[in-house]
């Protein structure tokens, strides 16, 4: 197989990075330099032969204490390949992390996942829906809840837009995420700087939901390797019992329906949330997670 190369962020030939992300087996948009250049504080690489197998190592360092992370807005990184992953393979560059990382908690990607011997991988739960059927198709599979709400977000007179300033979009986000877990004004502004450059590689959407001018509900969607990604999301409280996020959610299907892509969801382990995504028809892509604390009396202060 080779041995697989430890290689610091400014040794990293970013060109052929991204080619391999580009022809990988299993790309997501999350591992492209571009995107993790935005979201990581730092970032390192394992590299296999001519880059055609890689996996970046988001870190970052507190009390002198190195340790990997999962960024914002990465919901799954992992091991890239341009050729099918087996466990050998996972293991092997697990195996490759360098020990000056004493702290570990990531998340590989769904085509990751095995039962190794050596690391304990725990499964996480993502919803991903397939968009290639028509909209009356897909509409048809809604759970009768969801059908109810999205009747009554026709009947309130709510109104979709694409034209929606992503300036609206973080502020009504940055609200609804103090709620569930608070972001802070670094990390939208790491996500604003994200946004111009998916733009610029045609790889970003808004859209928001309206009641007499009032935005109840916003999401930013990127798109790569035949996925859309449910990135970023606000909700108003006033959107709550008339069904706004029900319907963004829906006025997207219906934009892209008949397209060869999926939709994801990014998640979710959270029980209430697994069962919305589902009611869309959306299925389970399990992906592994790795959490090793190799000074456990640090773990308090290795938080990110």
């Amino acid at each position: 197989m080779g041995t697989v190369q430890y290689i610091t962020q400014k040794e990293i030939d970013k060109v052929k990075w991204d080619a391999c992300i580009d022809t990988s087996v299993n790309g997501l948009i999350y591992a492209y330099s571009w995107y993790l250049d935005c979201m990581s504080r730092h970032w390192d690489a394992l590299v296999l032969g001519d880059y055609e197998t890689v996996m970046p190592l988001t870190w970052n360092k507190k009390y002198g204490i190195h340790y990997l992370y999962q960024p914002w807005f990465c919901a799954s990184l992992g091991i890239f390949s341009k050729k099918k992953i087996t466990a050998a393979i996972v293991e092997a560059f697990l195996k490759a992390i360098p020990e000056k990382f004493r702290y570990r908690d990531i998340y590989l990607n769904h085509q990751n996942l095995f039962e190794l011997k050596t690391f304990p991988l725990t499964e996480r739960v993502n919803y991903v829906l397939p968009l290639h059927y028509s909209y009356e198709t897909i509409a048809s599979s809604y759970r009768t809840n969801l059908k109810r709400n999205i009747k009554k977000a026709e009947a309130t007179g709510l109104t979709a837009s694409k034209e929606v300033s992503l300036k609206d979009i973080l502020l009504l986000a940055k609200e609804t995420m103090q709620r569930i877990s608070p972001i802070t004004d670094e990390e939208l502004q790491r996500f604003s700087t994200l946004f111009k450059k998916a733009r610029q590689h045609q790889k970003a959407e808004t859209i928001g939901i309206y009641l007499n001018k009032e935005l109840l509900a916003s999401a930013v969607f990127f798109y790569s390797h035949k996925r859309w990604y449910y990135i970023l999301v606000g909700n108003h409280a006033n959107g709550k019992t008339i069904g706004a996020s029900h319907y963004l959610i829906d006025r997207f299907i219906h934009a892209h329906a008949g397209e060869d892509v999926l939709l994801d969801f990014e998640g979710s382990d959270v029980r209430n949330l697994a069962f919305f995504y589902s009611s869309y028809g959306a299925v389970e892509e399990k992906y592994p997670a790795l959490r090793m604390n190799i000074l456990p009396k640090l773990l308090k202060w290795l938080k990110d």
